[in-house]
């Protein structure tokens, strides 16, 4: 069987380059014992991912150059050499940026096709819903009563947190996109009090006006002038969760940090850094809580569905971009 896979060959410098990556043609061997052979059929691509391109240390290995890259991916199992793994299962595993995958049976999570379509496992049920839930009510120590402001917050994970915090009880919850439809889809869909378009003048500007009695948490995938806007209207003991900062994931120089950190005094506020995978312990109590609220309509989700394997390195960036609403998917 002759794969399709995604290998990085070079290290980007600034933003990635389609020469830094190649779509080659690879071979895929049988399953051995305790293995199984799944046929992808949704791929996931991440900002994190772009991380993982450089050879700095992180808290993700780098990708090998030279290699098929990785990332999350929901397929059926055509062969499996594996107790408790049967040929048409489907199962969430890390064997993404390609069209088939032979892994340890262990590295295969079953689900279930019919609770859910498949690719909800890569977003509103999956990884990017475990870092909405947890970063807001672990991270930033969400109570009921907060006044809540979410950048990025058209993304997979973003606009999660805000739908979570509404059903939690907030307040006042604000979110920050790239355009006015974006604007649009925050408030009238996803129940969202108030948005902004960030282009459309200075992030502090608009967030005070959004949130004119301050906020109390702030979840931030931007950083650069979303992070520093925030801690400018941080109210008394609030508190910041910092998921990602995309604006300078592609910077080749370090980005300076927010310019009034001193007022972290007067608030007695505080910044955490999370990443999700020290989270994985809130996995059964995060779908029993929100698998229903996804059943029942009432915490909406959008997909970004973008076809064909050839087409996964554009989908990717256009992620860096800002042009996925919701979750950005590879359909194979």
């Amino acid at each position: 069987m002759i794969n399709r896979e995604w290998h990085l060959v070079s290290r980007p410098v600034g933003w990635p380059k389609p020469e830094d990556f190649a779509l080659v043609e690879a071979e895929v061997p049988p399953p051995g014992e305790g293995q199984v052979l799944v046929r992808n059929k949704y791929l996931s691509v991440d900002p994190y991912m772009r991380g993982r391109m450089s050879a700095a240390k992180s808290y993700a290995e780098p990708f090998e150059l030279g290699k098929v890259m990785q990332g999350g991916a929901v397929g059926e199992v055509v062969a499996s050499n594996a107790e408790g793994i049967a040929v048409g299962d489907h199962v969430l595993h890390f064997f993404g940026w390609r069209e088939h995958a032979v892994m340890d049976a262990k590295h295969a999570v079953k689900v279930d096709a019919d609770a859910a379509p498949l690719s909800t496992y890569l977003g509103v049920l999956g990884m990017t819903g475990l870092t909405a839930y947890a970063g807001l009510l672990r991270t930033a120590s969400f109570k009921e009563g907060d006044s809540v402001f979410v950048s990025g917050a058209a993304g997979a994970v973003g606009s999660q947190v805000g739908q979570i915090a509404k059903l939690k009880g907030a307040s006042r919850v604000i979110g920050s996109a790239g355009s006015d439809e974006k604007v649009k889809l925050l408030v009238e869909e996803y129940g969202f009090d108030a948005a902004f378009n960030y282009k459309n003048g200075t992030v502090s500007d608009q967030l005070r006006e959004a949130a004119p009695d301050g906020v109390d948490v702030y979840f931030d995938n931007v950083g650069g002038d979303h992070l520093e806007a925030a801690i400018g209207s941080l109210n008394q003991g609030g508190r910041i969760a910092v998921c990602g900062m995309i604006s300078v994931y592609n910077n080749t120089e370090a980005a300076p940090g927010p310019r009034n950190l001193a007022r972290l005094i007067q608030t007695r506020g505080r910044i955490q850094g999370f990443l999700v995978g020290d989270n994985y312990d809130l996995q059964p109590e995060f779908v029993a809580e929100v698998g229903p609220w996804v059943a029942s309509g009432r915490l909406k989700y959008r997909e970004t569905v973008v076809e064909g394997i050839e087409n996964n390195l554009e989908a990717f960036l256009g992620v860096l971009r800002g042009d996925n609403t919701g979750k950005m998917i590879v359909k194979l």
